[in-house]
């Protein structure tokens, strides 16, 4: 075989070689917190001008949280809503749409504080305060025992005379799902120290 022939069958096995393994790498990174890919560290923010700098950037994403038949059973008794839809695994077998228990919305809202600590450490601050949530959307329901996580962009900063208002784009993935569980804008304020 001659020398220019080897080198091109050599590059199209190595190139097919090469194409299967980011595929495969792809597919690993659509089940995978990236966090856990690239072994991210948790942001640090000390100051406004700190967390200015990430102003219309992706912040971070959290790891991946699993929400149980035990959480949901929980929080349906501190809510009150004992919907069977989310309570009664047997009756939401024969009777939902989704052949399964799902969490409540605002179960899975309610878990974005913990999620978000996961993304970022605010150092230096004296107070923070959840100021409020817009353009809410459930996109999707999260079914018993799915694995969820948030990404967050920093929409806007704005220094209110000492305090900064920050206002942050938030989506719950879900793992496997190409629909995200649900879409909002959230303010906090922060008080720095300096």
């Amino acid at each position: 075989m001659p020398v220019e022939l080897a080198v091109i069958k050599t590059s199209r096995i190595f190139g097919n070689l090469i194409v299967n393994r980011i595929n495969r790498l792809t597919d690993d990174i659509k089940y995978y917190s990236i966090k856990s890919c690239f072994d991210m560290t948790k942001l640090i923010i000390n100051n406004y001008r700190e967390f200015e700098t990430y102003v219309g950037k992706v912040i971070g994403i959290s790891d991946y949280f699993q929400i149980t038949q035990d959480q949901i059973n929980k929080f349906a008794e501190a809510t009150l809503d004992h919907q069977w839809i989310h309570t009664d695994p047997e009756r939401a077998k024969n009777e939902s749409p989704f052949g399964q228990t799902i969490a409540h919305g605002y179960l899975t809202l309610s878990l974005l504080p913990y999620l978000w600590e996961q993304i970022v450490e605010f150092r230096n601050v004296k107070m923070m305060i959840n100021y409020g949530i817009e353009k809410l959307r459930f996109r999707q329901p999260v079914m018993v025992n799915q694995r969820v996580r948030v990404k967050v962009s920093l929409h806007s900063l704005h220094d209110l005379r000492g305090v900064t208002k920050a206002q942050m784009l938030v989506i719950m993935e879900i793992e496997g799902s190409n629909k995200p569980a649900f879409e909002t804008t959230i303010t906090f304020l922060y008080h720095f120290k300096e």
